[in-house]
Protein backbone atom coordinates (compact mmCIF):
# COMPACT_ATOMS: atom_id res chain seq x y z
CA UNK A 1 0.00 0.00 0.00
CA UNK A 2 0.97 3.85 -0.35
CA UNK A 3 1.29 6.45 2.21
CA UNK A 4 -2.37 7.31 1.32
CA UNK A 5 -4.08 4.32 2.77
CA UNK A 6 -3.68 2.81 6.34
CA UNK A 7 -5.28 -0.71 7.64
CA UNK A 8 -7.81 0.76 10.64
CA UNK A 9 -7.87 -1.79 13.37
CA UNK A 10 -9.49 -1.80 16.81
CA UNK A 11 -7.48 1.11 17.98
CA UNK A 12 -8.32 3.37 15.47
CA UNK A 13 -12.52 3.32 16.24
CA UNK A 14 -12.53 7.17 17.66
CA UNK A 15 -10.99 8.54 14.93
CA UNK A 16 -13.31 6.47 12.00
CA UNK A 17 -16.91 6.53 14.16
CA UNK A 18 -17.18 10.19 13.74
CA UNK A 19 -16.15 9.94 10.07
CA UNK A 20 -18.95 6.98 9.72
CA UNK A 21 -21.24 9.63 10.95
CA UNK A 22 -20.39 12.17 9.04
CA UNK A 23 -21.27 9.77 5.65
CA UNK A 24 -24.13 8.26 6.98
CA UNK A 25 -26.02 11.92 7.42
CA UNK A 26 -24.34 13.34 3.74
CA UNK A 27 -26.16 10.11 2.21
CA UNK A 28 -28.85 9.89 4.86
CA UNK A 29 -28.47 6.70 5.53
CA UNK A 30 -30.47 5.95 9.23
CA UNK A 31 -28.13 4.97 11.84
CA UNK A 32 -27.31 5.43 15.28
CA UNK A 33 -24.10 5.41 17.03
CA UNK A 34 -24.65 1.75 18.60
CA UNK A 35 -25.36 0.48 15.37
CA UNK A 36 -22.45 2.41 13.61
CA UNK A 37 -19.93 0.91 16.47
CA UNK A 38 -21.30 -2.71 16.08
CA UNK A 39 -21.31 -3.04 12.41
CA UNK A 40 -17.59 -1.67 12.06
CA UNK A 41 -16.10 -3.14 15.08
CA UNK A 42 -15.56 -7.21 13.39
CA UNK A 43 -14.13 -5.37 10.11
CA UNK A 44 -11.42 -3.54 12.74
CA UNK A 45 -11.03 -6.71 14.52
CA UNK A 46 -9.97 -8.55 11.55
CA UNK A 47 -13.46 -10.32 10.12
CA UNK A 48 -12.45 -11.98 6.99
CA UNK A 49 -16.00 -10.48 5.66
CA UNK A 50 -14.14 -6.86 5.04
CA UNK A 51 -11.70 -4.37 6.13
CA UNK A 52 -11.16 -0.59 6.64
CA UNK A 53 -8.50 1.59 5.36
CA UNK A 54 -8.05 5.15 6.55
CA UNK A 55 -7.39 7.70 4.24
CA UNK A 56 -4.28 10.40 4.37
CA UNK A 57 -2.21 10.83 7.21
CA UNK A 58 -2.68 7.62 10.07
CA UNK A 59 -3.05 10.20 12.86
CA UNK A 60 -5.23 12.58 11.52
CA UNK A 61 -7.08 10.66 8.54
CA UNK A 62 -9.11 12.72 6.49
CA UNK A 63 -11.13 9.61 5.07
CA UNK A 64 -12.07 6.26 5.04
CA UNK A 65 -12.64 3.32 2.50
CA UNK A 66 -14.49 0.09 3.92
CA UNK A 67 -14.25 -2.92 1.34
CA UNK A 68 -16.64 -5.98 2.21
CA UNK A 69 -15.63 -9.44 0.67
CA UNK A 70 -17.53 -11.98 -1.85
CA UNK A 71 -17.55 -14.51 -3.61
CA UNK A 72 -18.93 -14.38 -7.87
CA UNK A 73 -18.88 -17.25 -10.19
CA UNK A 74 -19.56 -14.57 -12.68
CA UNK A 75 -16.47 -13.02 -11.98
CA UNK A 76 -14.62 -16.44 -11.26
CA UNK A 77 -13.84 -15.69 -7.96
CA UNK A 78 -12.97 -13.49 -4.96
CA UNK A 79 -14.70 -9.83 -5.15
CA UNK A 80 -14.95 -7.14 -3.48
CA UNK A 81 -17.97 -4.34 -2.99
CA UNK A 82 -17.03 -0.62 -1.90
CA UNK A 83 -19.37 -0.55 0.87
CA UNK A 84 -18.37 3.63 1.86
CA UNK A 85 -16.14 5.59 0.70
CA UNK A 86 -15.66 9.18 2.47
CA UNK A 87 -13.22 12.20 2.46
CA UNK A 88 -13.75 15.31 4.42
CA UNK A 89 -15.34 18.38 2.61
CA UNK A 90 -12.44 20.73 2.95
CA UNK A 91 -10.29 18.41 1.18
CA UNK A 92 -12.01 16.78 -1.53
CA UNK A 93 -11.08 17.06 -5.20
CA UNK A 94 -7.54 16.65 -4.37
CA UNK A 95 -7.20 13.24 -6.01
CA UNK A 96 -6.70 11.62 -2.63
CA UNK A 97 -10.25 9.75 -3.17
CA UNK A 98 -8.86 8.56 -6.43
CA UNK A 99 -5.42 7.54 -5.31
CA UNK A 100 -7.11 5.70 -2.46
CA UNK A 101 -9.16 3.41 -4.78
CA UNK A 102 -6.27 3.02 -7.10
CA UNK A 103 -4.08 1.99 -4.28
CA UNK A 104 -6.12 -0.38 -3.09
CA UNK A 105 -7.22 -1.78 -6.31
CA UNK A 106 -3.80 -2.68 -6.90
CA UNK A 107 -2.89 -4.36 -3.41
CA UNK A 108 -6.47 -6.27 -3.48
CA UNK A 109 -6.10 -7.44 -7.19
CA UNK A 110 -2.36 -8.97 -6.22
CA UNK A 111 -4.39 -10.59 -3.19
CA UNK A 112 -6.62 -12.51 -5.92
CA UNK A 113 -9.74 -10.29 -6.44
CA UNK A 114 -11.94 -10.54 -9.13
CA UNK A 115 -13.51 -7.99 -9.31
CA UNK A 116 -14.37 -4.56 -7.25
CA UNK A 117 -17.72 -3.41 -7.14
CA UNK A 118 -19.24 -0.03 -6.10
CA UNK A 119 -22.59 1.64 -5.95
CA UNK A 120 -23.23 5.52 -7.18
CA UNK A 121 -26.37 7.53 -7.30
CA UNK A 122 -27.53 8.14 -10.67
CA UNK A 123 -27.92 12.04 -9.95
CA UNK A 124 -24.18 12.23 -8.70
CA UNK A 125 -22.72 12.20 -11.96
CA UNK A 126 -19.42 13.75 -10.85
CA UNK A 127 -18.57 10.37 -8.75
CA UNK A 128 -19.79 8.38 -12.34
CA UNK A 129 -17.63 10.04 -14.01
CA UNK A 130 -14.60 9.69 -11.36
CA UNK A 131 -15.29 6.06 -10.90
CA UNK A 132 -15.31 5.62 -15.13
CA UNK A 133 -12.29 7.63 -15.39
CA UNK A 134 -10.86 5.07 -13.02
CA UNK A 135 -11.95 2.05 -14.58
CA UNK A 136 -15.83 1.33 -13.17
CA UNK A 137 -18.12 0.29 -15.65
CA UNK A 138 -21.89 0.65 -15.84
CA UNK A 139 -24.08 -2.74 -15.46
CA UNK A 140 -27.17 -3.32 -16.92
CA UNK A 141 -28.66 -4.29 -13.55
CA UNK A 142 -30.38 -2.25 -10.75
CA UNK A 143 -28.92 -3.12 -7.03
CA UNK A 144 -31.95 -4.90 -4.95
CA UNK A 145 -31.51 -5.21 -1.06
CA UNK A 146 -33.55 -7.82 1.19
CA UNK A 147 -32.83 -6.49 4.81
CA UNK A 148 -33.64 -8.29 8.39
Amino acid sequence: MTQILHLANSGDIEKLLPMIEAYHALEGIGSDADHRRAAVTPLLDGSPHGAVWLIGPKMSPVGYIAVTFGWSIEMGGLDGFIDELWIREKVRGRGMGSEAVLSLIKSLKSAGLMALHLEVAPENTRAQTLYQKLGFDRRPFNLMTWRA
